[in-house]
């Protein structure tokens, strides 16, 4: 059985066991959270949701993602500007899809 759950304005498909990495989720380390914006299950195709459709998982981690480098050039003016960034996330083990 899978699902189509959607967590800071991203998409993910996920089936029981899954690790997934999301944008940052209230909640401390160990404990579970419900995510209800379900779009599809195997079974049903939501309008825009799937009513009653409910994806548990738990919190296994919350840190920071890996760095992503902006870097800016203009070719022969002597301009170059480099930053970097790290996005919280929050890592999920989907533990219960109920539909």
């Amino acid at each position: 059985m899978f699902a189509v759950v959607e967590t800071g304005n991203k998409q993910y498909q996920v089936q029981v066991g899954d690790v997934i990495k999301t944008e940052r989720l209230e909640g401390d380390v160990g404990t579970v959270i419900a995510l209800d914006k379900v779009l599809i299950t195997s079974q049903k195709v939501g309008a825009p949701l799937v009513e009653g459709a409910i994806v548990e998982a738990e919190i296994l981690d919350q840190r920071k993602d890996d760095k992503v480098l902006v870097f800016k050039k203009k070719r022969r003016h002597n301009y170059r500007r480099k930053k970097g960034h790290r996005q919280y996330i929050t890592v999920l083990k989907v533990t219960n899809i109920k539909s």
